[in-house]
């Protein structure tokens, strides 16, 4: 999300990693990293408090007073659910307390599913499962185990999304079939019959008999969104900041990961310890082992001095590794010792240093299908995994774009969203699918109060397609043919690669995919024509894929 998150400061490569002091907090994002903000003090100017609640939020909801600490009246659990009767959460290194909070029950989707026959046997076996989310696989960690070597270890998954279940292959090595025909994401029928390997499924939607507790909360920190997708996730992001346990954050791109992470370091034990951002997917693969680990002098060419890594410099607190599935395969075994051992090595030295960290990763990718690849160890995914948080794309909690466009109006200054948004491009905003997420969402809200007009039509990718072909006029019949050529090719280059960055939010390894091209040649054509990507290097051009956030106080 388009929001402050942690204060930063860049590394060069060459300089050692250190915790940085508390600094005074300042408004808005600077070319050197992200605006500070106290966990104690109001927020900054530029971060105003959530705008209020809709005027419907909670009105189906169960009201329940929570326990307050002892002294402390209950409050009336009649009282109306707006912001005033709610303490909003701040950054206090401890779990969200407040005066009342109230709690919405809600039913959860159940799915019965009969395995008919498993790795060739026929088999009666029936599996009741609860939630909008079950995985069918090899490995014991699935919700569904199947004992059958045609099954991959994370073979598909069944989703509920708006009301349906979905079916789709978690890039199996076999293929997934519905009905007898091979499918990668399909809507089920009641009564679908699955093939997974030499296994049968039927699959029978059952009727919600169990409740779920959600918490009503309007925000969790910079986090907000009133939707069922973001509560859910308010509520198991409570949970996780109080643990000390390894995380992955799942979402997409532009889905604020970053800022989940924020949120949970700011609300766990190590909150005044230090916060080590590193972006996996802005070092060179040859460089990430001497940025995770650190190096002594000599261990390469350019090593003049020792120079600590992250694990080293986030010593005591945490360790955020984003595009986490950008890691080099060669270079996880390492990665994996360091978090089972507690102990890692700098590049050219053979003794081993212990550290205590908490890592917090990041991705948009898919792991469990790197895994059924042969791209991302498995072992080590579960080490990452010990529990995972899927940050929901915008497509699905369109309920929030109102409070969304007025939290990123109210940071710009704008106050008057009726103006600039009537309802007529509300409604047009609500129908579009958000392929960039809320990053997306906050440069069409900037470009709007630039123009001072918001537009009522929206298309995917706009703003981003190149133009269409046609000829190319001022040809220099006097220039030979070769160099007019690569003229036309270093134009064409330059538009392109620009435009492509900037659809990819400045993420090398995103803009690699969506070209379709391998990482380190876009590299190249990037600094061959004197191009930033916006992630991998700032104002003075020195490496910014780590960033050391000054430790937090209470």
């Amino acid at each position: 999300m388009a929001h402050p998150k942690m204060p930063a400061r860049l590394q060069s490569p060459s300089a050692p990693i250190a915790p940085m002091a508390p600094q005074v907090p300042q408004a808005g994002r600077s070319a050197s990293g992200i605006a500070p903000r106290s966990p104690q003090a109001p927020l900054p100017p530029s971060v105003p408090p959530p705008p209020p609640l809709p005027a419907n939020f909670g009105a189906s909801a169960t009201s329940s007073p929570v326990s307050k600490p002892t002294g402390q009246p209950a409050a009336s659990a009649s009282a109306n659910p707006t912001l005033p009767d709610i303490e909003l959460d701040r950054p206090t290194g401890k779990s969200i307390h407040t005066v009342r909070q109230l709690i919405e029950t809600v039913a959860v989707p159940r799915m019965s599913l009969s395995v008919e026959r498993e790795g060739g046997m026929p088999v009666q076996r029936t599996i009741v499962h609860d939630g909008d989310l079950c995985k069918i696989g090899s490995h014991a960690s699935n919700d569904i185990v199947l004992r059958d070597p045609m099954v991959s270890r994370f073979h598909c998954r069944l989703v509920r999304e708006d009301g349906v279940w979905r079916l789709r292959d978690s890039g199996s090595m076999n293929g997934t079939k519905l009905d007898g025909v091979r499918i990668r994401d399909a809507d089920i029928v009641e009564g679908g019959v699955l093939t997974i390997g030499d296994s049968v499924v039927r699959l029978r939607a059952g009727a919600p008999q169990k409740e779920d507790i959600v918490p009503m909360l309007p925000s969790f920190g910079a986090l907000v969104g009133t939707s069922m997708p973001m509560r859910r996730m308010f509520g198991l992001l409570d949970k996780i900041a109080q643990s000390d346990i390894n995380v992955l954050i799942e979402g997409e791109s532009g889905t604020g990961k970053e800022l989940v992470a924020t949120e949970i370091m700011q609300r766990s034990s190590r909150a005044d310890k230090p916060f080590v951002v590193v972006d996996c997917g802005a070092i060179s693969p040859s460089l990430v082992e001497s940025e995770l680990f650190g190096h002594v002098r000599g261990a390469f060419t350019g090593a003049d001095r020792d120079r600590m890594g992250a694990f080293e410099a986030a010593d005591g607190g945490t360790v955020f590794l984003d595009e986490i599935g950008e890691l080099p395969l060669e270079l996880q075994p390492k990665l994996l010792r360091a978090l089972e051992a507690r102990e890692i090595r700098r590049v050219g030295e053979t003794r081993a240093r212990r550290v205590n960290v908490r890592v917090i990763s990041a991705t948009n990718r898919d792991l469990e299908r790197e895994v059924n690849k042969g791209r991302f160890r498995e072992d080590l995914y579960f080490r990452l995994a010990v529990i995972s948080a899927r940050v929901p794309p915008l497509r699905e909690r369109l309920d929030d774009l109102l409070v969304l466009v007025r939290t990123f109006l109210q940071q710009l200054g704008v106050p008057e969203e009726e103006r600039l948004f009537p309802q007529p491009v509300l409604q047009e905003m609500s129908k579009h699918d958000w392929p960039g997420n809320v990053r997306e969402l906050r440069n069409y809200v900037e470009r709007s109060v630039v123009l001072q007009s918001a537009s009522p039509t929206l298309r995917r990718g706009q703003g981003a397609a190149p133009p269409a072909a046609g000829p190319i006029n001022g040809i220099d019949l006097s220039v030979p043919f070769r160099i007019a050529k690569d003229s036309v090719i270093d134009s064409f280059e330059r538009s392109y690669l620009s435009q492509l960055l900037e659809a990819a939010g400045g993420n090398m390894s995103k803009a690699a995919r969506m070209a379709g091209m391998d990482r380190m040649y876009l590299h190249r054509l990037v600094q061959k024509h004197g191009l930033r990507s916006g992630r991998g290097q700032g104002a003075s051009g020195e490496h910014q894929a780590i960033r050391v956030g000054p430790m937090l106080k209470d």
